[in-house]
C-alpha cells in the first residue's frame, strides 16, 4: 500500500503546477510556490511567493470501532509580493489571489492528483524529454540510438491540436518508436496509480497501430503493452496500479515507449504520429479541499510594500487503521 503524503506537499504541487498569473504585457509571472516561510531574498528575482504550511489538524472517526478516521486539515496559504520599480505588484498579488481560489475550486475533489503534459516544455528542460529512433526491438531508456527532439519538435507535443510530431523510416523488419521521459516530483512510495498517455497513430505496410509500454527499472524491460488500431489519431492509454516503484526509477523518472505496432518491409514506411503525451499521477493522501476563507494583510508601513493575502484552506484525509 502507497505512503500517505503530507498535505502541505501535496498543496504546494497542486498550486505550483496550475497557478498561471498573466501580466499586462502578455508574459506569465514567475510565481514561487513553498512551504513556509515569506523569503525575502527570492523575491528579489521572482514576481511573487506563495507559501503553504499546516495551521492544525483534527482526527475524527467514523463509526464506532473508530478504524475509519478522517483528518481534517487547516492550511495556511500565504500571498507574498514585493512592490518594485515598475512591476504592477499590486495587480500581481490581485491576479495571484483569484488564482488561488480559481486552482483550489476547480482541483477540489482531485487536489491528490498532478497531470504532467508538455505544454510549454522546450530542449532545456530537464524534467521532460521526447526521443524518437528506428529499430528492430524496443531500446532501453538509456540506448544510444535515441535522438532528442528538436524545439519545434517539441511545440508539437504542447496540446491536442493535430499539429503532430511524426518519424517515418523505411528500414526492412525495423520500427519507427519514440520515447517519453518525464520526472514525477512526488515520493514514488507515495504513488497510488499512473496513467500514462499517448495520442497518435501509426502507419506500416502489414496494418495501421501503435503500441505503448512502461519501463520497468527493477527487471529492466518494457512492460505492459497497449495497442490501437486505428489510421488517426487516438488514445492509448496504460493505467498502473500495482508495483508502482519498479515504474519510477531511482531519480524519479517514468518512461512511456511508444511505437509503430508493425515494421516497415523495406519497400513502404513504417510512420509513427504523435500529438500529445501526458502522464496523471495520483498519490495517497488528502482528496478533497475547500477555500475556508482569506483576507488581505497588506504591509505598507515601510518601503517597500509587501502585498499579503492570507487564505484558510480545509482538507480531508480518510484512512483505515489496522488494530493489533
Amino acid at each position: 500500500m502507497a505512503q500517505i503524503e503530507d498535505p502541505v506537499t501535496t498543496l504546494v504541487r497542486l498550486l505550483d503546477t496550475n497557478i498561471q498569473v498573466v501580466k499586462d504585457d502578455g508574459s506569465l509571472a514567475d510565481i514561487s510556490v513553498t512551504t513556509e516561510w515569506y523569503d525575502r531574498e527570492l523575491l528579489k528575482n521572482v514576481d511573487g511567493q506563495v507559501t503553504v504550511g499546516l495551521d492544525h489538524s483534527e482526527d475524527q472517526k467514523l463509526g464506532f470501532s473508530a478504524t475509519s478516521r478522517r483528518r481534517v486539515g487547516y492550511a495556511r496559504v500565504k500571498i507574498w509580493v514585493v512592490d518594485k520599480p515598475g512591476s504592477a505588484a499590486k495587480q500581481i498579488r490581485n491576479r495571484l489571489r483569484q488564482e488561488v481560489n480559481r486552482v483550489v475550486r476547480e482541483k477540489r475533489t482531485k487536489p491528490n492528483q498532478t497531470l504532467y503534459s508538455y505544454r510549454g516544455v522546450g530542449a532545456s528542460s530537464t524534467t521532460h524529454k521526447a526521443y524518437y529512433t528506428e529499430s528492430a526491438f524496443e531500446p532501453a531508456p538509456d540506448a544510444q540510438e535515441w535522438t532528442e527532439f528538436s524545439a519545434a519538435d517539441y511545440e508539437k507535443l504542447w496540446q491536442s491540436d493535430d499539429s503532430r510530431f511524426s518519424f517515418s523510416q523505411s528500414e526492412d523488419g525495423e520500427y519507427s518508436l519514440l520515447l517519453f521521459r518525464i520526472k514525477i516530483e512526488s515520493d514514488q512510495k507515495t504513488v497510488k496509480k499512473m496513467v500514462l498517455r499517448f495520442e497518435g497513430y501509426g502507419d506500416a505496410p502489414a496494418g495501421n497501430g501503435v503500441t505503448v509500454k512502461a519501463w520497468n527499472s527493477e527487471v529492466s524491460a518494457w512492460q505492459n503493452a497497449m495497442s490501437g488500431t486505428g489510421d488517426a489519431d487516438e488514445e492509448v492509454t496504460l493505467t498502473l496500479e500495482s508495483s508502482l516503484t519498479d515504474f519510477i526509477d531511482s531519480e524519479g523518472y517514468v518512461y512511456l515507449l511508444a511505437r509503430t505496432t508493425n515494421a516497415s518491409n523495406g519497400s513502404s514506411p513504417a510512420v509513427i504520429h504523435c500529438d500529445y503525451a501526458d502522464y496523471m499521477v495520483t498519490v495517497e493522501g488528502i482528496t478533497y479541499v475547500d477555500m475556508v476563507s482569506y483576507r488581505d494583510t497588506d504591509d505598507v508601513r515601510f518601503k517597500p510594500y509587501i502585498w499579503r493575502t492570507e487564505f484558510t484552506v480545509k482538507t480531508w484525509l480518510f484512512e483505515d487503521v489496522t488494530v493489533t
